[in-house]
């Protein structure tokens, strides 16, 4: 770390108490992302480039309802717009409304009543990762990130931990050359609808403001992102309760043995969560944090693919 005094310095009371580390968990992308640091003590690092320019912000809990928030760089003049999604503010009604039957998700919820669904409101900082996880092993997909943004990023400002960086603008996801994706193990279907979406990028970013379905609509209209891209984002930039990543290759199997002891496929996963609107995706994330999603292991894992190599 370098020694540079913080630019801003917040102390904020939320409106209703939070769980920082389980609410700004689906951020990270890997233990050694470069743009998402949690250490031991809890205390979270992350980079962004809000519109105001790139920042390195530094999130510690204090108590229940006190978060000490720092950020430092060019973008440290916007962060306190940016902050409150970030601890969930939008979200502390839709929590509150919750009301489930399974006692699964009745024990997860009273266990981590805390847990906020996490609102960064920059969509290409959701989209790109959730694109490089597409139809590949997360560890893969991780790796390909980091090394991405390690290479076309920019050094993240002020004091950050050793490693960090700003993920690259969307200028600088448009201009990575192709042999750089395959370097880095990710294949020219990937490859092609990042840089699409980079060059959509300002029109993008537009639905932070709009409806769910004009928002869902507006992504799905780029090539190569479907319904589970869409909700991956939806859930970490828009602050969707209820995204549910239809066509992961796991969460209705996973679904189906935690709540009912027996696999379910896409379909009868979305017909089994309909009582749960506007809140399957918030069910799914107690799930995740309570430990209580799992499916038998029937055999062996799904192998590795190094698209280097084809």
């Amino acid at each position: 770390m370098t020694g540079t005094a913080p630019t801003v310095q917040l102390e904020i009371d939320t409106k209703s108490p939070v769980d920082l580390s389980t609410t700004l968990s689906p951020l990270g992308r890997g233990r050694f992302d470069p743009c998402h640091r949690r250490e031991p003590d809890g205390t979270i690092w992350r980079t962004s480039l809000l519109p105001s320019g790139p920042v390195t912000y530094r999130l510690r809990q204090l108590g229940p309802r006190a978060v000490d928030a720092r950020a430092w760089g060019p973008g440290a003049g916007g962060f306190d717009t940016f902050l409150p999604g970030l601890l969930g503010e939008h979200d502390a009604g839709g929590a509150a409304s919750f009301a489930p039957e399974h006692p699964k998700l009745v024990d997860a919820h009273r266990r981590f009543p805390n847990l906020r669904i996490v609102r960064t409101a920059r969509v290409m900082e959701a989209l790109v990762p959730a694109i490089l996880e597409q139809r590949v092993h997360t560890v893969a997909a991780h790796a390909s990130w980091r090394r991405l943004v390690t290479k076309f990023g920019s050094p993240a400002p002020g004091p950050a931990p050793d490693g960090m960086r700003c993920p690259p603008t969307a200028e600088g996801w448009r201009r990575i050359p192709s042999w750089e994706f395959h370097r880095a193990n990710v294949d020219p279907g990937r490859a092609k609808t990042v840089v699409a979406c980079a060059r959509a990028a300002d029109r993008l970013e537009e639905i932070v403001d709009m409806d769910r379905q004009s928002a869902h609509r507006r992504l799905r209209a780029i090539p190569g992102v479907g319904v589970w891209t869409a909700a991956e984002v939806a859930q970490r930039a828009l602050g969707d309760a209820d995204a549910l990543s239809v066509g992961d290759f796991h969460l209705a199997s996973i679904v189906g043995w935690t709540l009912l002891g027996r696999p379910l496929d896409d379909a009868a996963m979305v017909e089994y969560l309909a009582d749960l609107r506007p809140h399957r995706y918030r069910a799914i994330r107690l799930l995740e944090v309570s430990g209580q999603a799992r499916k038998p292991r029937f055999g062996p894992r799904t192998p590795l693919v190094d698209h280097r190599w084809h």
